[in-house]
C-alpha cells in the first residue's frame, strides 16, 4: 500500500544586502542580534541553560530559538518553537558580487490557517527591510 506524500505550503523571501557574506553571516548567526531586525516577531531574547537555545519574548508569548549554522556553507537554518507551532526554517546567505543574498523559507505549520500564515509571512518583509537597513547603514 503506497501513501501519497504530504507537502506543506511554503514561501521563500529574499533580500539583497550590500555587505560581504561574512559580515551578514556573523550578524545573523548571533541570536542576540535578532530583536534588532526581527522587530515584528521578537521583542527580547536571552540565552538558556540548554546549549544553543535562546528564550524569546514574542507577541504570541514565550518561544525558543536555536540557530543551526555553518559559516563555510552559508547555512543559518533555525528551529523556532512556541505554543502554536514548531517551525524548522531553512535560511542561507550567498554571495552576490560584493554583497549578499539572504534567503529564508517558511513552511506553513499544520496549525496555521492559510489566512494566518499569509499575515505572518507578510510581516517578514518589514523584518527583512530592517535587516537590510541595519547592515547597510548601521542604523
Amino acid at each position: 500500500m503506497s501513501t501519497t506524500p504530504t507537502t506543506a505550503r511554503s514561501v521563500t523571501k529574499t533580500v539583497t544586502i550590500e555587505r560581504p557574506v561574512p559580515d551578514v553571516y556573523a550578524f545573523l548567526a548571533d541570536a542576540a542580534n535578532w530583536p534588532a531586525w526581527a522587530i515584528v516577531n521578537i521583542k527580547a531574547i536571552e540565552p538558556t541553560d540548554e546549549p544553543d537555545w535562546w528564550l524569546m519574548a514574542t507577541p504570541q508569548g514565550p518561544a525558543r530559538l536555536r540557530i543551526r549554522g555553518n559559516a563555510e556553507l552559508g547555512i543559518l537554518d533555525h528551529d523556532y518553537l512556541d505554543d502554536q507551532a514548531s517551525w524548522q526554517v531553512p535560511a542561507r546567505v550567498v554571495a552576490n558580487g560584493t554583497g549578499t543574498e539572504f534567503m529564508i523559507t517558511f513552511f506553513q505549520p499544520p496549525a496555521f490557517t492559510d489566512a494566518y500564515f499569509d499575515e505572518q509571512i507578510a510581516l517578514v518583509d518589514t523584518e527583512l527591510a530592517t535587516l537590510k537597513r541595519i547592515l547597510e547603514t548601521g542604523a
